[in-house]
């Protein structure tokens, strides 16, 4: 029998039997990792099971390549910040789904795992929220090998007035550079590029350009999988709040 313990947010929960739950959380030391919760989808356990949930993991299979099964307890439920409030839950639902596809399976990502804690935690505080999901999503995209690279101008190797992102590198053009090509690259609004805070227009513009990166590169690698639908919906709830 193997088996160890550890913490986790959980990302997605699908009913497994009559009784069951098959669980996906991500925690620090072995990442997205799935397995059973018998009893999962009974009074008394689904309320913990519910996604951004922090609970701690025991998971115990014959073998490592088994599902395996998670015996589970509540650390803190992050559904009170959300309930009544739309732009915090769009975001939960956005952050889980989003891990819950491109996540590598039992593969741990510990400084992208702090990030999503952090962010978790912030659920409810409308007025840092999109920022730190904006620059949540900057991690991600560097935790996977697909980082934006917006310190100079691919060009001319400046760091003076950067206005573009190039789609093909992801890295930063700057205005005098791009000449003729503007139409062909991506904004590079000054938030994208760490230059302090900005309005909701202006981190849903830099949404837009991470999400290119996203969409077109990280899950085009995994067979194509789509954007998940939760992401524009919390474009929407930003969008609205601004």
């Amino acid at each position: 029998m193997i088996s160890w313990q550890d913490e986790g947010a959980v990302l997605r929960v699908r009913p497994h039997g009559e009784t069951s739950a098959i669980v996906e959380v991500f925690t620090p030391g072995h990442g997205r990792h799935a397995g059973i919760v018998r009893g999962g989808v009974s009074r008394r356990i689904a309320p913990m099971l519910q996604p951004g949930a922090q609970v701690a993991l025991t998971w115990k299979a014959r073998l490592d390549e088994h599902l395996g099964a998670f015996t589970v307890e509540p650390l803190r439920s992050r559904s009170a910040q959300a309930m009544g409030d739309r732009l915090a839950l769009a975001g939960l639902n956005a952050v889980c789904a989003l891990l819950a596809v491109v996540l590598p399976e039992r593969e741990a990502h510990l400084p992208l795992y702090d990030r999503t804690v952090q962010l978790l935690d912030l659920l409810g505080q409308g007025d840092v929220w999109p920022l730190a999901y904006l620059q949540w999503e900057q991690v991600l995209l560097d935790s996977l090998g697909f980082g934006l690279d917006l310190s100079a101008c691919a060009v001319r190797g400046t760091n003076e007035d950067l206005a573009f992102v190039s789609p093909r590198s992801g890295r930063a053009v700057s205005r005098q550079a791009a000449g003729e090509w503007a139409d062909r690259l991506l904004p590079l609004p000054p938030v994208l590029a760490g230059q302090g805070d900005a309005t909701a227009a202006e981190i849903v513009l830099a949404l837009g350009t991470t999400g290119y990166f996203i969409e077109r590169r990280l899950l085009r690698s995994l067979n194509g999988a789509a954007m998940p639908a939760a992401r524009a919906r919390l474009l929407e709830a930003i969008q609205r709040a601004g």
